[in-house]
């Protein structure tokens, strides 16, 4: 009895395991694989550097799993998010690098300090109002991106189909109210190791 209810335990984490990946993408925000224009081999690859890292920060300390995040697209890594001090922010790009199949690491994490209520609101805003825009318009894949915004400034991660279309994304980032930079790591598709045939 007790060896059928591990059983089914492992079971049950395994599909859920292979569930996650297939219907919320590598992404983690909705994106299909269909829509994701790296191969699914590239994606996963991707998937795991990414849970390497998060394991990595973990070990370290956990306080950071939540204040600090991290994307990974085409073996290239995005940190973003609050630490104490910048020999903290200087550990997190050593262990970025630290990882296997690396090929560049971005370093956006900020140094904590103390809460701004309108400047949080703000932030958001941005975020949203940036998300919505690139939503309506018909020329974006919206899945393809994720944005954070810090102190009026917004961060654009994701993968542009076309070169008009990563000028598209920046030109809707820079014409929102209030928006002090607009700092993009967008990566073309034709600049992947590998494309989806």
């Amino acid at each position: 009895m007790k060896f059928k209810f591990i059983l089914a335990i492992l079971l049950a984490l395994i599909l859920s395991g292979c569930v996650g990946v297939s219907s919320t993408g590598v992404f983690g925000t909705g994106v299909s694989i269909a829509f994701d224009p790296r191969t699914v081999g590239t994606q996963i690859d991707d998937s795991i550097m990414q849970k390497n890292l998060s394991a990595k920060i973990l070990i370290k300390d956990k306080k950071y799993l939540l204040s600090v995040k991290s994307k990974v697209l085409d073996g290239r890594i995005f940190l973003t998010g609050k630490v104490d001090s910048p020999e903290e922010k200087l550990l997190f790009t050593k262990l970025a690098w630290e990882l296997k199949g690396a090929r560049s690491v971005r370093n956006d994490i900020k140094i904590k300090e103390e809460f701004n209520f309108k400047r949080s609101a703000k932030d958001i805003l941005i975020t949203s109002q940036l998300r919505t825009a690139i939503i309506l318009n018909k020329n974006i894949k919206a899945t393809n991106y994720q944005i954070d915004t810090y102190k009026k400034k917004i961060y654009i991660y994701g993968i542009a189909l076309t070169s008009e279309e990563k000028d598209l994304v920046i030109s809707e980032a820079k014409e929102i109210l209030d928006v002090e930079n607009v700092i993009a790591s967008i990566i073309l598709v034709e600049d992947l190791r590998i494309q989806r045939e």
